[in-house]
């Protein structure tokens, strides 16, 4: 679910606004917008953050250039004797260009002093029959320049093992704090005042409103809460169930949340998604291999795991076991088949080569997602008209799986009473999606009717990619395969035997750890657009709202 949120303004007398702001932020419920708080204190602050983070990313791209020994012993240096470092080194670069490019050019002519050249010529003597001179004469001799080219190298590479050797972790130790300081100087930003009283205005859930009445009446505050405002977008807090709120991390990482007065589609989309990562890895040995790694991480997190790598632990062991079980029932691993189970009634079903019977099952699961998002909508609309129209769109899904079915040649044709269920369909939709009122300004709709109707049926169609890069991956390893086999073809001397037994033990590698990290990216693409467009579009999810953040200290967070 969606935690209800109400919009609450703090009064506090302009004096303790500092006081006011600190028990709010221990309070750990109001949720402010502090990007929108913008003052010289907060962009100096910015600004140090962002140097604190130069400075970490130029320590580790030395230590890419300068070898540091195991255990050897790094020193403390702050941000600025870093950046300043830095700076020296881009100097030097800049002056080794320069003389590099003096160097190419006058070397040819040898060691001479420019000085002691200008001084003969101008007492009118002719130096070309003696020797070959430039035009244009150099700023130094050429053994000088060469020795303070090797200086700015030296000395370049000194700056450079003085970054390498510097210890990021007080940096980074002290980086939290800082995150506080400019939330801090956002949220006094915000601040507004009217007269002798302060004001500070954020959003925070119905269940803490309890908390936050507490510590007004200890402080002194006064409070201003209300519902949200039909034009005002407050962050979304979701509360799914307990099985299913690991789901929230891949959102995070995803940056994506649905609007406040949208739908939690938490549980559909983690059954939908768990069976989309099996079908789009297609492969139970893959899946073996991922179950091992999150069983490690388990076991290495151990006591010291937080909450965020508690969720995508959970999600993996989800995951790989679902591709696992996968495996079996299509008996894929790392693209063979293993011979006590080919005969298994669902490796025989499937195994179908026409692939008429994974295209059946590939287009049921996408009619069974998006019917789920039109039925949960009926429910919703349950005591308005409109819940006709949302029932009959599952119709007209219904209908459109029989056609798609119909068109690949699955189905010989589409049952008589599926024409009437459309008919009724489309008729519901047409009179019920609109009231009377919304016509004028969503009139529009209705007539693109005719195109969102054909736009499902591709909708279901578009299910058949979980087959089509299942299926992609399966052939690729089938390939690998017989390219790592193919080196043992044939009678040979020992030596070339197992010089052709390490090659296929590469080949097998590479491929299979190539066709890994293709699924991994075929399941970020694919598994998260059937969840995020085709059945969002029909549950009605956006995801263009923002998450709600309490306004608290991080650095206890993450001490």
């Amino acid at each position: 679910m969606i935690v209800p949120i109400q919009h609450v303004d703090v009064i506090c007398p302009l004096a303790e606004k500092e006081a006011t702001l600190s028990a709010v932020r221990d309070l750990k419920a109001v949720h402010l917008d502090l990007a929108s708080g913008v003052s010289p204190e907060v962009q100096a602050l910015r600004g140090e953050a962002s140097h604190a983070l130069t400075a970490v990313s130029l320590i580790r791209r030395a230590r890419q250039e300068v070898a540091i020994e195991d255990g050897a012993q790094l020193r403390e240096a702050s941000v600025q004797d870093v950046l300043s470092w830095d700076a020296e080194i881009s100097a030097l670069k800049d002056r080794l260009g320069t003389l590099a490019g003096l160097i190419q050019k006058y070397a040819p002519y040898g060691d001479f002093d420019p000085e002691l050249v200008k001084k003969i010529r101008a007492a009118g003597v002719d130096l070309s029959k003696v020797a070959e001179l430039p035009e244009v004469l150099p700023p130094q001799r050429l053994s000088v320049l060469q020795a303070e080219k090797a200086t700015a190298e030296a000395r370049k590479a000194e700056l450079t093992a003085q970054i390498a050797q510097t210890d990021e972790k007080p940096i980074l130790t002290a980086f939290p704090e800082l995150e506080d300081r400019i939330a801090f100087a956002e949220a006094r930003r915000l601040m507004s005042a009217h007269g002798e009283l302060a004001v500070i205005s954020g959003w925070i859930p119905e269940p803490r409103v309890t908390a936050l009445r507490d510590a007004a009446k200890v402080s002194g505050w006064g409070l201003l809460l209300r519902a949200p405002t039909d034009d005002e977008l407050p962050p979304t807090l979701l509360e799914p169930p307990k099985a299913f709120k690991p789901l929230v991390a891949i959102f995070k990482a995803l940056g994506i949340s649905p609007a406040y007065n949208e739908a939690d589609v938490s549980v559909p989309f983690m059954c939908y998604f768990s069976l989309f990562f099996a079908m789009l890895v297609g492969d139970g040995a893959y899946g073996l291999i991922f179950l091992t790694l999150t069983l490690l991480g388990w076991k290495k997190t151990a006591g010291h795991r937080s909450p965020v790598a508690k969720s995508w632990l959970v999600l993996m062991t989800v995951f790989s076991s679902a591709t696992v079980l996968w495996g079996l029932l299509s008996n894929t691993w790392f693209g063979a088949g293993l011979p006590c189970c080919k005969d298994w009634v669902t490796v025989q079903w499937l195994a179908d080569p026409s692939y008429r019977h994974m295209m059946l099952l590939c287009f049921t699961i996408g009619v069974s997602h998006l019917m789920i998002a039109r039925i949960w909508n009926g429910l919703c609309l349950i005591n308005d008209t409109k819940c006709l129209a949302e029932f009959g769109w599952a119709g007209i899904l219904l209908y459109m799986y029989f056609v798609t079915n119909t068109i690949v040649g699955i189905f010989p044709g589409v049952p008589m009473p599926l024409h009437i269920v459309m008919g009724v369909s489309v008729l519901l939709v047409a009179c019920f999606s609109l009231k009377k009122n919304e016509l004028k300004t969503r009139g529009a709709e209705l007539g693109m009717l005719p195109l969102t109707i054909i736009s499902s049926l591709g909708d279901i169609i578009s299910y058949v990619r979980l087959f089509a890069v299942g299926l992609a991956s399966v052939k690729v390893a089938e390939n690998f395969n017989s390219m790592a086999l193919s080196f043992m073809a044939g009678d040979h001397a020992w030596y070339v035997t197992a010089l052709a037994a390490v090659g296929m033990v590469l080949v097998l590698l590479v491929g299979h750890g190539m066709n890994i990290a293709m699924a991994a990216l075929s399941v970020l693409v694919h598994a998260v657009r059937l969840n995020t467009l085709e059945f969002s579009n029909h549950k009605g999810v956006s995801w263009s709202g923002y998450f709600y953040s309490p306004f608290q200290k991080r650095a206890e967070n993450n001490s």
